[in-house]
């Protein structure tokens, strides 16, 4: 009788410990490797810090009982973009560290087989080899630098994907090209060009400094997209549309980009 107290204080005394334990959490996709982890003593001086491993949920058969342990990923037979989640559950007091996240972070393997564009902005690329869903970033030249158009989230998976994304042109020729972003840097394809049956976009502001309108060659109110900056670089108005509200500006030099162009506008003293 003694002896099955014993042990199931023994029992209680090791739940109460899991109990107040911890988890470090990784989240990513398989890129074909192995996670390395540094397993510290636990606190009480007693093991090591880790006691379980999990997998997509699933418990690891890893030994977990030294001071440096591999997580075998390679046993799960995952396949490689798939997503994965990490579970690394710890003592109270004490935290173990992986020493190699970056080899579940998506990594940028994309290869562009085809990008074309019409002469509407119909941006169409084929893609294979992607190996983790990270967004495609959709760039267009203008005003001497690239601009962020728009965002079409990558499948991250083996064979042949198609994507498509509407530009909005400006006038006469465009120049754009998809880009992903991962920690080694950016990846961008090469550049595609088309021209536009946009017509030439012209601005006016008018005399009270209220307004900046945008028209087309036949006078007529013409959207574009416009960004205002002041002498110290800073964006003040940005959007897309044939008319700027600028009242509230203070008097001053603005800089003015719109449609593939640009221009200083000079904001008057208001009584």
């Amino acid at each position: 009788m003694k002896k099955v107290s014993l042990i199931v204080l023994f029992l209680a005394v090791v739940s109460a410990a899991f109990a107040q334990s911890g988890e470090l959490k990784i989240e990513g996709v398989y890129q074909g490797k192995n996670l390395y982890v540094q397993n510290p003593f636990a606190s009480s001086g007693v093991g090591f810090c880790v006691y379980e491993v999990r997998v997509n949920n699933q418990v690891t058969t890893d030994e977990v009982n030294s001071s440096a342990f591999e997580i075998d990923l390679l046993s799960f037979q995952l396949t490689i973009g798939s997503p994965i989640v990490i579970q690394i559950k710890h003592k109270e007091g004490c935290k173990p560290k992986v020493l190699n996240p970056e080899v579940v972070r998506a990594k940028s393997n994309y290869s562009v087989t085809a990008i074309s564009s019409d002469a509407e902005g119909k941006l169409t690329w084929k893609t294979t080899g992607e190996t983790g869903a990270l967004p495609f970033i959709i760039e267009q030249k203008r005003w001497n630098k690239w601009v962020k158009v728009g965002e079409v989230q990558g499948k991250g998976t083996q064979g042949e994907h198609v994507y498509t994304f509407k530009v909005t042109p400006h006038s006469g020729k465009n120049t754009v090209r998809i880009k992903q972003v991962d920690n080694e840097g950016a990846h961008p394809s090469q550049d595609v060009i088309f021209t536009s049956k946009v017509t030439q976009v012209n601005y006016a502001l008018d005399a009270t400094g209220k307004t900046v309108t945008f028209t087309n060659a036949g006078g007529q109110a013409a959207e574009t997209m416009y960004e205002i900056f002041d002498k110290f670089g800073n964006v003040v108005s940005r959007g897309y549309g044939s008319k700027v509200d600028v009242s509230k500006l203070a008097a001053g030099t603005y800089y003015l980009n719109y449609d593939k162009s640009s221009a200083e506008i000079v904001i008057p003293k208001r009584r």
